[in-house]
């Protein structure tokens, strides 16, 4: 925002004090010898050293204030007013210039910058393009950014899902609000899946009472029911079969006018004052994302609990010749999470930031990246998910070079629980005229994805989606574990395959190898052809699956060689794996 400057200072003015001399003005003293001798000097108090009182101090610091007014104003009301803490607000109405409330702005935008290295801010141009939405979809005899709707759409952004009821009308209430039909005011929900700071599956209820376009956001979520003061209409199921009274709603003293049995009565009261928590987090700004991790990355904080261990992987598949996909797959061990039980469900929560960044020690553009990862399950089967992993995968494109990689997870319920993780990588430059391959990745899960998911969603690489299988320390070197009741699925693309002038086809020759390490014996060997795969390509992708019950527990190797009959080139590459 171009702020306007405003020139101003504190301007002192001089006083004058006139001194009255009396009827002796002008005369002179005269001693008893007749020496003449000059009055006595008279020392005058200085009012610019006077010591002022606390009232003319506070009144200075005032003074010195100029008041927030212009584009400032605008910014503090209207563009931030629904994401600025209360904090961040009263540091910037203590400002005393223009010059400190400019770099307090560009400092605020600055802390919540997803890529701080980019000239771009992306969350800052997200936030004026949802005031534009709200202002164009949401105003009600006032601007949308000042509704609830617009309020909420500003600080989290468009819900997962909505409920949307514009017209009001016949209601058929679900039965956690007691059944039976009514005619409700027009009213929306929306659902998140997950708000930072606030939690999972979260519903937000907006009723129209006035019928007048302007929903506010409620807690109440009888306030909707048009029929709710009209003696025996719009009852609930208990209330039509007499087991309840609808007068007997009003007297519960609740926050809601649910009806229902008794039991069910007491269970929503005891469930408002997570309402009202809920409400209470809804309605503050937005969490700066990560600011403590970020912290903790600058600077290397020495780490006060125990260190957060786990493993990641890097792979590289080639794009063009400028552009290589990155993919980055982080492993945890559930059992290094810290789970909180509450009503019979048990929920462990991570969070995961990283960034890339190159030999200037700069952060590549869109080198930043950072998610939660929940892991949520009945509680009586907490000891079994413990005994698994969990897997976050993050796709970056790079161009060919080196790299620094730093990657700091938190576990949420533990906020001393803290681990990171730095390694330098090594992009690599895939040439025209080489024949050439991709990583080879082992996975535990391998499957075509829908036409609308290719090239894009987690873990998914062009059509396919492959969830990499993570060695400990994320060593190429350390074999990865399956299960015999596992599939071992690889995947590896080829590039660069030479293609006949004749016959306009590739002629290379695909070799795969599985080597059990302990008795250095082949337990597979086979061979296909690439123009069985797709013979006018110049590039291949090889996706193979192999169930491991035939398998002794033992360490094996899997290994992919490829002879270019057209070039008289050859390439291989070669993964080790642990059969349990």
């Amino acid at each position: 925002m171009q702020a306007m400057r405003v020139m101003g200072g504190l301007v002192l003015g001089a006083m004058l004090i006139s001194m009255g001399w009396g009827s002796a003005q002008g005369q002179q003293a005269t001693a008893p010898d007749g020496v003449t001798q000059a009055p006595p000097t008279v020392e005058k108090p200085n009012p610019l050293k006077r010591r002022i009182t606390d009232k003319e101090r506070i009144q200075q610091q005032k003074d010195l204030k100029q008041e927030l007014r212009g584009d400032f104003k605008t910014w503090l009301d209207q563009d931030v007013r629904w994401i600025i803490s209360d904090t961040e607000m009263q540091a910037f109405k203590n400002l005393t210039n223009d010059e400190e409330r400019e770099q307090f702005i560009e400092n605020f935008w600055q802390r919540r910058n997803p890529s701080p290295d980019s000239p771009e801010n992306t969350y800052r141009d997200e936030i004026y393009a949802r005031i534009a939405y709200a202002n164009e979809h949401f105003a009600a005899g006032k601007p949308g950014w000042m509704t609830d709707r617009g309020h909420i759409y500003i600080a989290y952004g468009p819900p997962d899902d909505k409920d949307s009821h514009p017209s009001g009308g016949e209601y058929q209430r679900p039965m956690e609000e007691g059944g039976g039909s009514t005619v409700a005011f027009p009213f929306e929900i929306w659902h998140y899946r997950y708000l930072e700071g606030i939690g999972d599956n979260i519903d937000m209820e907006f009723v129209d009472t006035c019928q007048c376009g302007d929903y506010h956001y409620t807690i109440d979520r009888s306030e909707k029911d048009a029929l709710l003061h009209v003696p025996n209409a719009g009852l609930t199921l208990a209330e039509e079969s007499g087991q309840a009274k609808k007068e007997d709603r009003m007297q519960g003293g609740g926050l809601e006018q649910l009806g229902g049995s008794p039991g069910q009565q007491q269970q929503l009261q005891n469930k408002q004052f997570d309402r009202l928590d809920q409400a209470a987090k809804i309605m503050a700004a937005p969490p700066v994302k990560f600011q403590d991790m970020e912290e903790f990355m600058a600077n290397s904080k020495i780490l006060t609990g125990p260190p957060f261990l786990f493993d990641v992987r890097t792979d590289y598949v080639k794009v063009t010749n400028d552009t290589v996909i990155v993919p980055i797959t982080i492993q945890v061990k559930n059992s290094d999470i810290t789970f909180e039980t509450k009503d019979g469900v048990s929920v462990g929560k991570v969070e995961i930031e990283g960034r890339v960044s190159n030999m200037t020690h700069k952060v590549v553009p869109g080198g930043w990246f950072g998610d939660p990862v929940q892991v949520s399950t009945p509680s009586e089967l907490l000891p079994a998910i413990q005994k698994q992993s969990s897997v976050y995968w993050k796709s970056l494109p790079l161009k060919p070079g080196l790299y620094k990689i730093d990657i700091v997870i938190k576990d949420v319920n533990n906020p001393d629980h803290v681990g990171r993780w730095t390694r330098s990588i090594n992009v690599p430059k895939f040439d025209d005229d080489t024949l050439g391959h991709s990583s080879l990745i082992l996975a535990d899960q391998m499957e075509r994805v829908p036409s609308k998911e290719i090239g894009g969603g987690n873990f998914v690489i062009g059509n396919t989606r492959i969830r990499p299988r993570v060695a400990v320390n994320g060593s190429v070197t350390t074999p990865v574990r399956f299960s015999r009741a596992q599939n071992l699925n690889f995947w590896m693309q080829v590039y660069n395959l030479g293609i006949d002038e004749k016959s306009k086809q590739n002629n290379a020759t695909i070799s795969y190898e599985i080597m059990d390490l302990g008795t250095n014996k082949q337990v597979l060997n086979t061979q296909e052809l690439a123009s069985a795969l797709s013979p006018n390509a110049d590039q291949l992708t090889l996706e193979k699956s192999l169930p491991l019950a035939s398998l002794q527990p033992g360490q094996y190797q899997v290994k992919i060689k490829v002879n270019d009959g057209v070039t008289k080139q050859q390439t291989e590459e070669s993964a080790k794996f642990t059969v349990d």
